[in-house]
């Protein structure tokens, strides 16, 4: 057991520190990346998702879907890329909740919340899915594409994609 009496160490009074209200993160914790053409060579897919639409990257030469967007084909190395709609609908697959170990400055609030891996059709892919809890949830539950709006430390406008629950579920 620890002892916490500190007189015996000295007769001052201990510095006191104190935490901020804000801290502005650097862009090293800024989990969206920027979205402009100047920052990414799939800004298509950020401006697509600005639009509404959720997409990815299909190779022409092979035909092969994947996600997140490339631009370059992981299976024939082809170039020749164009962007697919994905459907905005889709069925949990894989699902778990987060509970803790966010970085420093993040709203505690946020936890915990929801991942999954939502199955499309097409494609699967992770993304966070709101308003609901993990004991609401169940695998094969449908899901709908929920756009959001990135807030801070840039100046710039993001957006990203999260899901939640449709009617009759969780």
């Amino acid at each position: 057991m620890t002892n916490t009496d500190t007189s015996d160490f000295d007769d001052g009074e201990r510095e006191r520190v104190s935490v901020p209200d804000r801290i502005e993160f650097p862009r090293l914790l800024d989990f969206y990346e920027l979205q402009t053409e100047d920052q990414t060579k799939i800004h298509k897919f950020y401006d697509n998702l600005r639009d509404g639409q959720l997409t990815t990257t299909q190779c022409r030469d092979c035909d092969e879907m994947h996600f997140p967007p490339r631009i370059v084909c992981p299976e024939c190395t082809s170039d020749d890329l164009e962007y697919m709609d994905l459907p905005h609908e889709g069925e949990l697959f894989a699902f778990s909740e987060v509970r803790g170990g966010l970085p420093l400055g993040l709203r505690e609030h946020d936890v915990p919340y929801v991942v999954a891996v939502v199955d499309l059709g097409p494609v699967k892919l992770s993304g966070r899915v709101d308003d609901a809890s993990y004991g609401d949830l169940e695998i094969g539950d449908s899901v709908s594409l929920k756009i959001v709006e990135i807030n801070g430390p840039t100046d710039e406008e993001r957006v990203f994609y999260r899901f939640e629950p449709t009617d009759g579920d969780s």
